[in-house]
């Protein structure tokens, strides 16, 4: 029988259900709702047998008409040894939670624009999703995702609503490498909404920030911890950094003797290279961590060559605040509410020193070229004014 007989194009132009050869046991099925599946048949005398491939163009791990045929050549190789090609399938070990986890994180991670974004993904699923880990993808139920997003639910809405997201997207995965056939019970819409209490309305795009005259009671406290995640806050603070710029920061991107710290564009929010005028004290901090450097990443947690999580670095801003609900991402507005009310400093330079990117392409070439001793400027003075002893209140 031909093989081959069937193309991208002419796949993708299938709209009528039914069943198409793309010859010697391959087919592709189309469904009544337009949903594509591969599917490999043959013959045993005169049984006929079928054994599923994969989805085409669906979920987050669609099977191309390439793997598809390179899966078929798998299983004529089976069946020419005399081995049925669902028994080996039954007889593999059933695929956990995490192990659909750690295979969709590898397949997307060439596609994540930044360390952060990956790093969220991890520790997400790696900390919060951590009940599910050892179940089989194809026995989870409602209830125990119900079960691991209760434990966020309440006290931290944003967080249980990517959780729950990324759970879906896991699971999502395991549905189309076929290792579940049953529906996906993270799914939200008409499923879980139905069972998990009210949700807080979500705050996306707001993050709870310190008063600026509580910053230097707060910092003083920081620098009575000896801890790692303690010196990360407060360099974050002094530089008013974004959480992943600080995380990923690396030794070859400090010039110490210059006092600049250059983030490649890979790490920023708007993807063009940000260079930090490096304060006194930032440079204390880096000092101290190059004493205890073991490897290129400036603030390594306990696992080698992996950072310390954002969720530690927030125990130790809180730890160091009465307020225990301020967020790291806020403290950039502490900064900017600091620099507005109490300098002279240019609104362009404070905003040249959050990283935000204003104005047209001559404007920003020009800030470019004379704001780095400006904002230099800028970062002293507030140094100075988180610096204690302190009486700002």
């Amino acid at each position: 029988m031909a093989r081959n007989k069937l193309s991208e194009t002419k796949i993708k132009a299938i709209t009528k259900p039914g069943i198409y050869s793309d010859g010697d046991g391959l087919y592709i099925r189309v469904q009544q709702g337009g949903s594509k599946n591969w599917v490999f048949v043959w013959r045993r005398g005169s049984k006929r047998n079928e054994i599923g491939l994969g989805g085409y163009g669906q979920g987050t791990a669609p099977i191309s008409l390439a793997l598809a045929r390179e899966k078929a050549e798998a299983v004529r190789s089976q069946l020419a040894r005399g081995e049925d090609p669902r028994s080996a399938k039954k007889e593999a070990k059933p695929k956990t939670f995490k192990d659909c986890m750690e295979d969709l994180i590898k397949a997307r991670e060439s596609g994540w624009r930044n360390t952060k974004h990956a790093d969220q993904w991890r520790m997400t699923l790696r900390d919060y999703a951590k009940p599910l880990h050892d179940l089989p993808i194809a026995d989870i139920v409602i209830g125990d995702v119900k079960d691991c997003l209760m434990l966020h639910w309440t006290e931290r809405p944003e967080t249980a609503d990517r959780l729950r997201s990324r759970i879906q997207a896991v699971i999502d995965y395991g549905i189309a490498h076929e290792w579940r056939t049953a529906g996906n019970p993270a799914r939200w819409k008409g499923l879980l909404e139905k069972v998990m209490p009210a949700r807080q309305k979500l705050t996306r795009g707001h993050h709870k920030a310190l008063p600026y005259r509580s910053a230097p009671a707060v910092v003083a406290k920081l620098r009575k911890s000896a801890g790692i995640s303690s010196r990360m806050v407060e360099f974050l603070i002094l530089n008013g950094n974004r959480t992943g710029e600080v995380r990923g920061a690396v030794w070859p991107e400090f010039d110490l003797k210059a006092k600049v710290w250059t983030i490649p564009k890979e790490r920023m929010k708007k993807f063009r290279e940000h260079r930090v005028p490096l304060t006194d004290r930032a440079l204390d901090i880096l000092n101290e961590m190059l004493g205890r450097a073991t490897g290129d990443l400036v603030f390594e947690g306990e696992k080698e060559g992996a950072p310390i999580s954002e969720t530690m670095m927030t125990k130790a801003l809180r730890a160091a605040s009465d307020d225990k609900t301020i967020t790291l991402h806020g403290m950039r507005s502490t900064f900017r509410d600091w620099a507005g009310d109490c300098t002279d400093h240019a609104r362009e330079v404070i905003e040249g020193a959050l990283a935000h990117v204003e104005g047209d392409a001559t404007e920003q070439a020009y800030r470019r070229s004379d704001a780095l001793e400006k904002r230099r400027a800028l970062m002293t003075d507030w140094q100075k004014y988180l610096s204690p002893p302190v009486d700002h209140m």
